[in-house]
């Protein structure tokens, strides 16, 4: 274990929109649920609080009766109710504790989306999570009075947990149950902010004077995560080169200023990932299983693949891209090299979903194509694992990354990522040189212009080091021998955990 004797377990809450089995429409709901189970397997003491929704209900968990709140709002009191739901994938065998709660309030968050509803936004976002972060705060102070636990630690994820760092320092500042809480802020894309119409601040709660450049207001409207980014003790965010992109204009999303001004608090860790669920030895997705030391399953996984996806058994190299069809993932990119890549011998696989216009391209490719461009226009969980064991490089030219997941699953199932140099692709691909090959240390291939030409040129390098049997192999296997796990991302987070409740939050 972690723990020693002169280091006592620590009482972490952490607070998000969306956790995995409960909630998810993306990757924050995957990195909140790991962490959970990881700090608790480290012998901490960890609760999980995120909102009550329709999708939580339907999933049919045992949950507690519960503790009922009256919660002040732009509207008046509103009745809420903090249940602990008893969820097997949420569980730890270990010394440590994770019990996770719902706050409940089913005018607010009984609802078919998480967000959003037909691609739009619930007009009133700010009503619903501002509600939820006072719930917390509400349930905090409860756990101290009733129950003796007392946060160490208040975890918030992104803008719609942000308000809890605002609150521990305005509203509730003095609450013997907070007194010794500190709060660290994880930004896991800074594209999302939480921002409303000035009319909207009153929904917060808050005194007005902090409807002000110091605080939450940004250019005349509410921006409810520079609200976190100002009164949280420690902001972390999901990779070192995210931490200093993010302090730049190009990456900043207008909020460059602020993260600069509290850059020394300011710190970058990478994800990990489910090394049991993505584990090409065991994955039950796969038609055969292999590992560093023995990669004959990976070929019948190749094969195999073309199969499923009507592409020629051929042995060219076979490109995969699992990815929402976006400009910011690039996949613009990857259509304007299609013409010189079908030049070549290769095949190419892509998986997601997105922008019509994008699915439409990647389609129309597709019947070009047929037996050398497979296309797949849905999410499938379980088409994304076999993609990852049959293919031989996976393409991941984003604009911006704070982290990414999808890298670090093909580095896991051997699959040689080609990626641009951005945020954490930077950060979690050693790019093939000369001399990195012969250090063993190069993991993939990458490229640092947001261009076409330049992830062209990445991807024939790439092939030419293909067609080196030996070097290539060289390459799968160092990268299938990464630690990719989240016990050193765990263990990274707790550090600073120590470090800014030994500070007593002064920053």
């Amino acid at each position: 274990m972690n723990l020693t004797p002169d280091q006592p377990p620590l009482n972490i809450c952490m607070v998000a929109s969306e956790v995995v089995p409960l909630a998810k429409t993306g990757g924050l709901a995957d990195v909140v649920g790991a962490l959970a189970v990881e700090f608790a397997k480290l012998g901490h003491d960890v609760c999980v609080m995120l909102p009550a929704y329709r999708h939580v209900d339907e999933l049919g968990y045992q949950m507690t009766e519960g503790v009922r709140f009256s919660v002040p709002s732009g509207h008046g009191p509103i009745d809420t109710r903090v249940q602990e739901v008893f969820a097997p994938p949420l569980h730890v065998q270990g010394p440590g504790r994770l019990r996770v709660f719902v706050v409940r309030h089913d005018p607010y968050f009984s609802r078919s989306g998480l967000y959003q509803e037909a691609g739009r936004d619930y007009p009133d976002n700010l009503d619903r999570f501002a509600s939820f972060c006072r719930t917390v705060m509400e349930m905090l102070i409860h756990f101290g009075e009733h129950d003796g636990w007392r946060a160490d630690l208040l975890h918030v994820h992104d803008w719609q947990a942000a308000l809890c760092a605002v609150y521990l320092r305005t509203l509730y500042q003095g609450r013997p149950s907070l007194s010794h809480t500190r709060s660290v802020l994880t930004i896991h894309n800074l594209g999302y902010q939480g921002l409303f119409p000035a009319t909207q601040f009153s929904s917060t709660g808050l005194p007005l004077h902090l409807f002000a450049p110091a605080a939450l207001e940004f250019y005349g409207q509410v921006n409810v995560l520079k609200g976190g980014l100002v009164f949280a003790d420690l902001l972390t965010t999901v990779s070192p080169t995210y931490s200093q992109e993010i302090q730049r204009a190009e990456y900043g999303c207008g909020l460059e200023g602020v993260i600069t001004e509290r850059k020394g608090v300011l710190f970058g860790i990478v994800n990990g990932i489910d090394t049991e669920i993505w584990n090409p030895a065991t994955d039950p997705y796969v038609i055969a299983p292999y590992h560093a030391s023995d990669l004959a399953g990976k070929a019948r996984c190749k094969k195999a693949l073309q199969r499923e996806l009507g592409l020629r058994l051929l042995k060219c190299p076979l490109l995969g891209v699992i990815a929402r069809l976006t400009s910011q993932k690039g996949i613009d990119l990857v259509i304007d090299v299609l013409p010189e890549l079908m030049e070549l011998d290769v095949q190419v696989v892509i998986l997601g979903t997105g922008e019509p216009h994008y699915e439409q391209e990647v389609g129309e490719w597709a019947g070009r194509y047929p037996g050398k461009i497979a296309v797949r226009t849905v999410f499938d969980e379980g088409l994304a694992h076999r993609i990852e064991a049959g293919a031989d490089m996976f393409i991941m030219p984003s604009r911006y990354e704070p982290c990414g997941l999808s890298q670090l699953y093909s580095l896991r199932y051997g699959t040689v990522p080609i990626v641009r140099k951005t945020g954490g692709l930077a950060d979690t691909v050693v790019a093939y040189t000369p001399r990195a090959f012969k250090e063993s240390r190069a993991t993939g291939f990458s490229f640092t212009d947001s261009s076409s030409a330049s992830l062209l040129t990445c991807l024939l390098l790439a092939m030419s080091v293909y067609r080196k049997k030996a070097d290539w192999q060289r390459i799968v296997k160092t990268g299938m021998t990464q630690d990719l796990s989240w016990s050193r991302s765990a263990t990274t987070y707790v550090h600073l955990f120590r470090q800014v409740i030994s500070q007593g939050g002064d920053q």
